[in-house]
């Protein structure tokens, strides 16, 4: 694939289903913040398009003309396509691993969940960027989709339980922001799991995304308990199960795919047309 710029809105409902739970939201979120990266198969006209971010890719389109060469940028990311893809997938990868989802909805009042003294919950403000740095490569993965840190610290979708010192003991934010739902992520340092801190950030957090007109969703493997159990806990029901895909390296083929292409494509001055 190659990289293209942003898509007209209206297009991308043509692509993408819009205001629904689970991956769709990932196009809603790149398209809102600019945080995320769009591929088609050619800059006009394409067949196939795909958005990425944090780690995540959408596929949508034809696959009939997806050599494994096309594929090849987007190695490493976990595919969420409709089967059809599954034979271009696996034969642009050398590896390819199933990874079944669940897809909740916040429907049921949440359990209580009250903190400890000398521990606040509220918003993350840019002036907490440090202490989101300061989480750690564990949580690296929170604020990807938000780009960084500062971007996830400034972006009043965040909720975090703070101790006297402005240490971050747990966060709840939006992680894929979507026009009718926004997808909830989670993180709690190891040492203060356990004491319903990431409830307590949740529940706020869900709180804010309702005041918004928006409706929180969670997105969770099915071998994850502790994720379901917050969730359930938090008031979240179950909608939908789905599976999507982990891409290892390209396979050979691409690698030669992707220098004809990229010999190719360096010709084409045209922008996308959809």
């Amino acid at each position: 694939m190659i990289e293209i710029s942003p898509p007209d809105a209206r297009a991308l409902v043509r692509w993408f289903p819009t205001g629904t739970p689970g991956p769709a939201t990932i196009g809603e979120h790149a398209l809102a913040t600019g945080v995320g990266r769009w591929w088609a198969d050619r800059p006009v006209q394409p067949r196939a398009l795909a958005v990425s971010c944090a780690g995540h890719a959408v596929l949508r389109g034809s696959p009939e003309q997806l050599t494994p060469g096309l594929l090849a940028p987007l190695a490493g990311n976990r595919f969420e396509a409709p089967a059809r893809f599954l034979p271009a997938l696996g034969a642009s990868f050398g590896r390819l691993i199933p990874w079944e989802r669940m897809v909740w909805t916040l429907q049921a009042a949440p359990q209580p969940a009250a903190v400890p003294h000398g521990v606040t919950v509220r918003h993350l403000e840019p002036a907490d960027t440090d202490a989101v740095h300061a989480l750690g490569p564990d949580a690296s993965w929170l604020s990807a989709s938000w780009g960084g840190p500062l971007g996830l610290a400034a972006s009043g979708h965040a909720w975090a339980a703070v101790d006297r010192a402005r240490r971050i003991l747990a966060v709840a934010c939006t992680y894929f922001r979507g026009t009718g739902y926004e997808d909830v992520a989670v993180y709690t340092v190891p040492d203060h799991r356990r004491h319903r801190l990431a409830l307590a950030c949740v529940i706020a957090l869900s709180a804010d995304i309702a005041a918004r007109g928006h409706t929180p969703s969670w997105n969770c493997s099915v071998l994850n308990r502790p994720s379901r159990l917050l969730a359930w806990h938090a008031g979240f029901r179950l909608v939908r199960e789905y599976v999507h895909y982990a891409a290892g390296s390209p396979t050979a083929d691409c690698f030669a795919g992707v220098r004809n292409r990229e010999d190719r494509h360096a010709r084409t001055a045209s922008g996308p047309c959809f």
